[in-house]
């Protein structure tokens, strides 16, 4: 049977990361704890940080390509009240697409996020409150 481990930067300030939870076998992690207990790594945290971002750098063309295709807003896009009242006001609604982390304002209340915000996609991580949440739920892809 698998174990389970929680993977989280510790490095990171609160919010920067995302929790996530992997299952592993037993000899997998015994290697891992292997190489911790050999100096390679300081945790298993560490070495599955490393794992997966060798990784990324291994496809950085492909996630390069599709983001330019899919026109995703790479990193970091947070909307304020402000940004969405502006939409609102101009007639127009938002389509955001995001690799990295959207967030939306705590001070944004669901009906203005449905009046200005027509489609969420985000592959990573949603920030907004849970009323903005369940508001857009049908137009978060």
């Amino acid at each position: 049977m698998g174990r389970e481990i929680v993977v989280q930067d510790n490095r990171a300030k609160p919010g920067d990361t995302e929790k996530i939870t992997i299952n592993l076998g037993p000899i997998d992690l015994g290697q891992i704890d292997l190489l911790v207990q050999e100096g390679f790594y300081s945790n298993r945290t560490d070495l599955i940080r490393t794992a997966i971002r060798n990784q990324l750098q291994l496809h950085g063309d492909v996630i390069k390509q599709t983001v330019a295709r899919k026109s995703l807003v790479l990193g970091l896009q947070h909307y304020t009240r402000a940004d969405l009242e502006a939409v609102r006001d101009s007639g127009q609604k938002l389509q955001i697409q995001v690799l990295g982390l959207a967030s939306i304002g705590a001070d944004v209340t669901p009906e203005l996020a449905l009046a200005a915000i027509d489609s969420v996609t985000v592959l990573g991580a949603l920030h907004a409150s849970a009323a903005v949440k369940a508001a857009l739920a049908g137009r978060i892809h």
